[in-house]
């Protein structure tokens, strides 16, 4: 008779611990106005916690390179040294100025897939994105108009266009999109940073948020690309040149600025994790919490290998947080 066997470890479970952290960290310069001051603060506390993680960890996508960095810096080997060997992307604050500001959207995030699965954007910061929720999934086309692919996702989730919403970031290069969204008589949910919580939310339940379009960051596309691989959804991509130059060196390394990247060119392994702990209230999760006896905390935790998905509650006693910011 054969014994049933154990599950295998699910690191998304102790990254949440890391998005925690950073999260409180950076809540404490929310609305303060110094967006490095908030960043610095999530940065410290991320890597202190990831450092007592069990596993052989190589930061793909993090804060630049080492000379900028003397922290999370792509190529950092992050753990114990043990296996199993993965790659990581963090962002400690997604959206820096929105914690500055105090307002609502900023995230800590971290995703971690098995080893050389993780597309590296190298000198590719931008990309042109589109991103949707699992009802949602394979009408996009990123090659396609943006009223096309408005049009199809209203047929797939049976609404009219007018129903469909759609975030984009708000940037002078995305009043064309938004004149054409506009046009069509579509939903336009402008976002000011944070466009990875902009795509988490095309996945989640009663977030009023359909679709995610425009140009936005390359490290934040493969952040997202292993959310959705575990939440259903779906993600295209293409390369975008803030100018020629920068096209052609990036060309040189070998990067290809006609290819769509789909969701598993940006992650391939069907084993990713993804966790992120909201800084400020946002759709999925509301924002730390200070009281009398210390801090709350709201995450969200997936794994694609299982489909979990799950949403955590947590209480900071403020004795241990005061503990945990001297070791820091």
């Amino acid at each position: 008779m054969l014994r049933p066997s154990h599950p295998d470890r699910n690191l998304a479970l102790e990254m949440v611990r890391v998005t925690e952290a950073a999260a409180v960290a950076a809540a404490r310069w929310t609305g303060r106005g110094d967006k490095n001051a908030a960043d610095g603060a999530a940065v410290d506390a991320m890597r202190f916690v990831l450092g007592g993680v069990t596993m052989d960890g190589v930061v793909i996508i993090g804060e630049g390179e080492k000379d900028e960095a003397p922290m999370l810096y792509n190529g950092e080997r992050i753990g114990n040294g043990e296996l199993p060997q993965m790659d990581i992307a963090v962002d400690p604050v997604d959206g820096t100025s929105l914690t500055a500001s105090g307002r609502n959207g900023a995230l800590s995030v971290i995703a971690l897939a098995e080893k050389g699965s993780m597309f590296n954007p190298g000198p590719c910061f931008y990309m042109n994105k589109i991103a949707v929720g699992p009802r949602g999934r394979g009408v996009i086309d990123i090659t396609a108009s943006a009223s096309d692919n408005i049009k199809a996702l209203a047929s797939k989730l049976k609404k009219s266009v007018q129903d469909v919403s759609i975030v984009v970031l708000d940037r002078p290069r995305h009043h064309a999109l938004v004149a054409e969204i506009r046009e069509l008589g579509a939903r336009v949910l402008s976002i000011s940073d944070g466009d990875v919580a902009g795509a988490i939310a095309t996945s989640w339940p009663n977030s009023g948020v359909d679709l995610l379009m425009g140009i936005g960051g390359t490290p934040e596309g493969v952040i997202t690309a292993a959310a959705l691989k575990g939440l259903g959804g779906e993600i295209q991509g293409r390369l975008h040149a803030t100018s020629p130059e920068s096209q052609a060196q990036a060309e040189a390394l070998g990067y290809d600025f006609s290819r769509v990247l789909h969701t598993n060119d940006l992650v391939a392994s069907d084993d990713c994790f993804f966790a992120a702990t909201a800084i400020t209230d946002g759709d999925v999760l509301r924002g730390v919490r200070f009281h009398d006896f210390g801090a709350t905390t709201q995450s969200l935790v997936v794994r694609s290998r299982s489909g979990t998905v799950r949403t955590i509650e947590t209480f900071h006693r403020h004795d241990k947080l005061q503990e945990f910011t001297n070791a820091i």
